[in-house]
C-alpha cells in the first residue's frame, strides 16, 4: 500500500475532505498538522509552491490537493 502523508490545518474543510475520503477507501496516512508548528508551511511553499493546505504526498511525490486525491482515487491509481 502507498504511503501516504497529508499536511493539514486545525480549521480547514479541505483537510478534513481529504481525510474522509481516504478514511472512506480505507487508506491509511500520516496527518501532519502545521497549526502548531507553522515553520512548517515555509517547508512546504519550498517544497511544492503551494501556500494553502491540504498537501497531500504520496511515497514522497507531491500529488496536490483534495481535488487530486479525489482524481487518484476516482481513477484506482492510489490503491
Amino acid at each position: 500500500m502507498a504511503n501516504v502523508q497529508i499536511y493539514t490545518t486545525d480549521y480547514c474543510h479541505y483537510c478534513r475532505v481529504a481525510k474522509s475520503l481516504l478514511d472512506e477507501q480505507g487508506i491509511p496516512y500520516e496527518e501532519i498538522n502545521i497549526s502548531k508548528t507553522p515553520e512548517m508551511r515555509d517547508v512546504l511553499v519550498e517544497k511544492t509552491g503551494e501556500w494553502t493546505v491540504p498537501q497531500i504526498f504520496v511515497n514522497g511525490e507531491y500529488i496536490g490537493q483534495d481535488d487530486e486525491l479525489r482524481e487518484w482515487l476516482t481513477s484506482g491509481r492510489l490503491k
